[in-house]
């Protein structure tokens, strides 16, 4: 098995891992695309993707600069 890198992560890879809530299931995971994952390096990455991790509406509204009306209330 190879080890993990991050520059050849996929969108839809990103998006699996995101819903991984152990790190079990995201040694499971990683086993399933061929990469080898320790315990300690699945937790690191957890933390990582949690911290980072945006509601879909939310990261559409980022992307696309909406602004909501409420937003500017004093």
């Amino acid at each position: 098995m190879a080890k993990i890198n991050k520059n050849e992560l996929t969108k839809e890879m990103l998006a699996k891992a995101m819903q991984c809530e152990t790190a079990e299931e995201l040694i499971a995971l990683a086993e399933a695309e061929g990469i080898e994952l320790t315990k300690e390096e699945a937790k690191a990455y957890l933390d990582e993707l949690n911290d980072v991790e945006l509601d879909e509406a939310v990261l559409k509204e980022v992307a696309g600069g909406s602004i909501h009306k409420h937003q500017w209330r004093l």
